[in-house]
């Protein structure tokens, strides 16, 4: 099965992708206009689709529970809809890497408070530093203090925790674990400040692989839980007793009973395990704690699992089955709160036949299985499985026993006991979170049921999608890990994801334009073609031939109309087939590696760029030519796409910010190419359908247009832009893919790392972007009020947001809003509104579709903007003739 998370992210971010401190803009002249459009954002659902390494429930709240994934963000729970809400999708580009939860943790004395340690990785691949994200309206809306390390999200031992804890009695005071050798920080308000545990004895040893010259698995696994005795403590006054997880197998837990201010080994601990996590039974008094061989979440040969009695310090083995008998490490652990003798942990790595779950009921003195031998190798099962509304966790698999499809679970090293409910238990696996409302039928001797508790809880990483013009599917993914689905309907989980073959990861697919039943993909498996075609619009599947020497899927190409194909695959050169692959022939004049794409018309067109390059076949990907084109990024970190109608119309987005990066197009088969003034970056192109009178496709990109970092449509071949995402939904890292819709104007799907397939639709229904203003001039009556905010500066630029309100009483139809810059600042580009400036004097009207304001209601606009000498905000705002309340 799946053991190991798809590094998108890492694969397709150049070393210079993400630009720091936004440059000033340099001085254009022409104006580029962003209007913006109201748009309602959804994912096209797979329910799941990764690992889910920790759950936490809320000790002082019914149903307030949260989980962490690795890649793709928190979420809460919410309990009328039993579904999940994301929490992290404002987390924008520059700052990826905080979609990468580390920890979590739900603070029990103001339910209100919520945090998140947030980084994806510790060595290279991510450039920016952890930080502490807190909340005091449930992950509404976060601050954030940055951390001086990083945190590692998706690196291996992310299982373990939870680093982050909040003290119990007196909650401004927190811990958290650190990797890397950071040791021990805590704060003492609330999460605003942070500074390491000075006296702290240990910051960690055990690494997965000393020999990994990446950073990768060679990084110190740190410190990696805090348990707080909440009996040694009062209300408002710090708890004095508090345990801390360190990944070191001959030191592995540690305790304070002066509320932090020294430390010492705990006595008597066993050695030669990493203490995965630690929980605490206040009213028996006692502190439990599962133990591998390994960091997890996809290795560990060996396992125990210790009791340690509070109050006389005795250590006693309670390990559910022998450790000669172990062939996997415990790691999920959890306490009824409601009936603290019981106790439940899981064997997070045994791969086969099945994860095990294991639960007692008087303290770990004896133990039951979820699953049990009867006679070899059939087993048998205290639950059932229903998998119904997710189907697709069968994985279409029919194993021979003792396996079974669906499986009870893998990296399972997540699971919790609702503090309020014993009948409801929920855990995390490798691709879904898996609960139950009946366990207590375990201990009568019935059956309990195991389902997918995971609705609006979206994990998957995105390579590529496509959206056909006509036929049954709505949409065709490539994903990570399960590889990918056809969508017939994007508000329902498909029935199954790619089979025969079954990629681990789906690296590219196409559809022939003109044929669109035919329909191809390429991913990596570890044994079996790495090639599959579809002749009924991606229903069914079969597996191509491959040539010598493919070791990964690369990207591939279909020819318009399907006679075809050119591949480019790892391991090996480009090559072409007429057909569906039997065999294939080296294409010439190309080198390995390149990208290949078909043109949308001539169905022996072809097209590749590598390394700066572009090249063209005219043969059915014979013979490639390189394009005397220049000017195009020099690295790979490029995608393009042509359009549909018209042969050789090619558009090109990608680059990096230490060279050429942008969007370009070639109207001449790639010829030459003219890049875009008005697009800053652009790292994914997509089209979609016209806008009404429009003769050219939408153009869609994830770029960088007007200083602003978005989700852009055009209908006008790029003169203007519309950003079609807000500050809310950014979703990290969208530069993998991106598609318009071919049959819906204005819908657009968006790739993330994490986040799975997004999909947004407008409320401009009949296209068309920009809109003007309003004349003549608005003269709304009633109160308003302006908050005027800078929200980045920078040497000689800045960017602010302005909130125009209607206090009053009627709606308005139109507004125009008036000011005077007091230090000599100049609007650079401006968007969801129109402006004229005139020396200081600046006025900003609305554009067509955010005219009308319900009293009460508010609008926004944003610009960025020069300044010298100082940048003073303005002390005045007058609504047409009249004088609104500065805020």
């Amino acid at each position: 099965m799946r053991r190991t998370r798809i590094l998108t992210a890492v694969l397709a971010l150049a070393a210079g992708l993400l630009a720091g401190t936004p440059p000033a803009l340099a001085a254009d002249s022409t104006r580029t206009a962003i209007a913006a459009d109201t748009y309602t954002w959804k994912n096209a659902r797979v329910d799941g689709g990764g690992f889910v390494p920790g759950i936490v429930f809320n000790r002082s709240e019914k149903n307030l529970a949260y989980a962490r994934t690795d890649i793709g963000g928190a979420y809460r729970w919410v309990e009328s809809s039993k579904t999940w809400t994301p929490l992290l999708d404002s987390v924008g580009w520059d700052d990826w890497g905080h979609t990468g939860v580390a920890s979590l943790a739900s603070d029990s004395v103001n339910p209100d408070r919520v945090y998140a340690a947030v980084g994806t990785y510790t060595n290279s691949w991510d450039p920016g530093n952890g930080a502490i994200l807190r909340s005091s309206d449930r992950g509404a809306s976060w601050q954030k203090t940055d951390l001086p390390f990083k945190l590692g999200g998706n690196m291996p031992g992310r299982g373990m925790g939870e680093r982050l804890a909040i003290d119990p009695n007196k909650n401004s005071v927190l811990y958290l674990g650190a990797p890397s050798g950071k040791g021990l920080w805590r704060s003492t308000d609330s999460g605003a400040t942070w500074s390491q545990v000075a006296n702290f004895p240990n910051v960690g040893n055990y690494v997965q692989d000393p020999s990994d010259t990446s950073g990768y698995a060679s990084d110190n696994q740190g410190i990696v839980w805090v348990t707080f005795d909440e009996r040694t403590g009062t209300s408002g006054n710090a708890t004095q007793t508090i345990y801390v997880g360190v990944a070191d197998k001959d030191n592995a837990v540690y305790r304070s009973t002066d509320g932090g201010a020294s430390w010492s080994r705990l006595a008597g601990q066993p050695t030669g395990y990493l203490a995965h996590k630690g929980v605490l039974d206040t009213v028996n008094g006692y502190l439990y704690i599962t133990y591998s061989d390994k960091g997890g979440p996809y290795d560990g040969g060996k396992g125990r699992l210790l009791r340690y009695a509070t109050s006389t310090g005795t250590w006693t083995d309670i390990s559910p089955v022998a450790e000669a008998d172990t062939y996997y490490g415990f790691s999920g652990l959890s306490v009824d709160r409601q009936d603290p003798g019981t106790v439940m942990a899981t064997a997070y790595s045994s791969w086969w036949p099945d994860t095990q779950i294991f639960r007692s009921t008087d303290s770990g003195a004896t133990w039951t299985k979820a699953w049990d031998y009867t006679s070899y190798p059939n087993r048998s099962d205290r639950y059932t499985m229903d998998v119904s509304s997710s189907p697709w966790l069968t994985w279409g698999a029919n194993p021979s026993p003792p396996e079974q499809s669906p499986k009870l679970g893998w990296m399972t090293e997540a699971l919790e006991i609702d503090p309020f409910d014993s009948d409801r238990m929920m855990y995390g696996t490798g691709a879904t979170v898996y609960g139950t409302e009946n366990l207590t039928n375990w201990d009568s001797g019935s059956q309990f049921t195991v389902k997918p508790m995971v609705q609006g809880l979206e994990e998957t990483a995105v390579n590529d999608l496509a959206a056909p013009p006509s036929g049954g599917a709505q949409l065709f993914s490539a994903l990570g890990d399960i590889g990918g689905f056809r969508h017939t309907d994007l508000t329902k989980v498909p029935a199954m994801m790619y089979t025969q073959p079954n990629f681990t990861t789906t690296t590219s697919l196409d559809f022939a334009e003109t044929n669109p039943n035919t329909v191809v993909r390429v991913g990596n498996l570890d044994s079996g073609p790495h090639i599959a075609f579809s002749t009924d619009n991606g229903a069914n599947w079969f597996g191509g031939t491959d040539p010598s020497g493919v070791s990964g899927g690369g990207t591939v190409a279909a020819a318009s109309d399907g006679s075809r194909f050119v591949w480019s695959p790892e391991g090996t050169g480009v090559q072409y087939a007429t057909g569906f692959g039997s065999s294939w022939a080296a294409s010439s004049g190309i080198p390995a590696g390149a990208i290949v794409e078909s043109d949308r018309v001539d169905a022996k067109t072809f097209y590749g760029f590598k390394s700066g390059k572009f090249y063209v076949s005219t043969d059915g990907g014979a013979t490639f030519t390189a394009s005397a084109a220049t000017g195009l990024p020099s690295g790979d970190s490029v995608r393009f796409k042509a359009v549909s109608g018209t042969k050789g119309d090619v558009w090109l987005a990608g680059g990096a910010t230490d060279g050429a990066y942008g969007l370009w197009h070639s109207t001449n088969g790639g010829t030459s190419f003219t890049k875009l003034s008005n697009v800053e970056q652009a790292d994914a192109i997509g089209f979609g359908k016209a806008a009404t009178g429009a003769s050219y496709q939408t153009l869609y990109t994830s770029a960088k247009i007007g200083g602003v970092r978005g989700i852009f449509r055009s209908t006008d071949q790029g003169s203007t832009w519309t950003r079609i995402n807000d500050d809310a939904h950014e979703w990290g890292w969208t530069g993998a893919s991106i598609t318009g819709d071919p049959r819906v104007y204005g819908r657009v799907y968006v790739s993330t790392n994490g986040r799975g397939v997004i999909y947004g639709d407008s409320s401009d229904a009949g296209g068309g972007d920009g809109g003007g203003g309003t004349d003549p001039t608005p003269t709304p009556t009633g109160a308003c009020a302006v908050t005027y905010k800078i929200t980045n500066q920078w040497s000689g630029g800045f960017q602010a947001d302005v909130q125009l309100s209607n206090t009053g009483s009627s709606a308005w139809s139109s507004w125009s809003l008036g000011w005077a810059f007091p230090g000599g600042q100049t609007i650079g580009q401006l968007w969801n509104a129109e402006y004229t400036q005139s020396g200081s004097a600046v006025t900003a009207k609305n554009v067509t579709w955010n005219a009308n304001v319900a009293a009460g209601s508010s609008v926004s606009f944003g610009f960025t903007g020069n300044w010298s000498g100082t940048n003073t905000k303005p002390t005045a705002f007058k609504l047409g003739d009249q004088s609104c309340t500065v805020l």
